[in-house]
């Protein structure tokens, strides 16, 4: 009898002992979840350290030379140098159709017999 009471007693203090190890603040639970999140925390970093080091070459060009400048004012803002000829072309938009766009009738194609 006595055996038993020490030995349920031993468990229960085992128990107590393991709880915080499992599930506490430093628990391997919350140390699983901060190594996912500094994985990715270090994947977003990695890909704004890309994203800066792009910026950081775009702002060295820009500062050093007249040929990034010019190429940005033609990219963005479609500017041209005096004395250049500017040809934009399009594709046409095949979405429409070639019916006239001020009827409102569906066509024959668009509508569906009443069953």
């Amino acid at each position: 009898m006595k055996l038993k009471l020490i030995s349920l007693v031993l468990i229960a203090l085992l128990a107590i002992l393991q709880y915080p190890l499992w599930f506490g603040k430093g628990g391997l639970m919350r140390v699983h979840e901060l190594n996912r999140q500094v994985a990715e925390q270090k994947s977003v970093n990695e890909s704004l350290r890309l994203r800066n080091q792009q910026m950081e070459g775009d702002v060295r060009s820009l500062s050093d030379g007249v040929e990034a400048v010019e190429e940005r004012a033609r990219n963005d803002f479609g500017m041209v140098k005096n004395g250049e000829v500017y040809i934009q072309l399009v594709q046409p938009d095949t979405s429409k159709s070639n019916t006239n766009p001020s009827t409102s009738k569906p066509s024959s194609a668009d509508t569906k017999p009443a069953q």
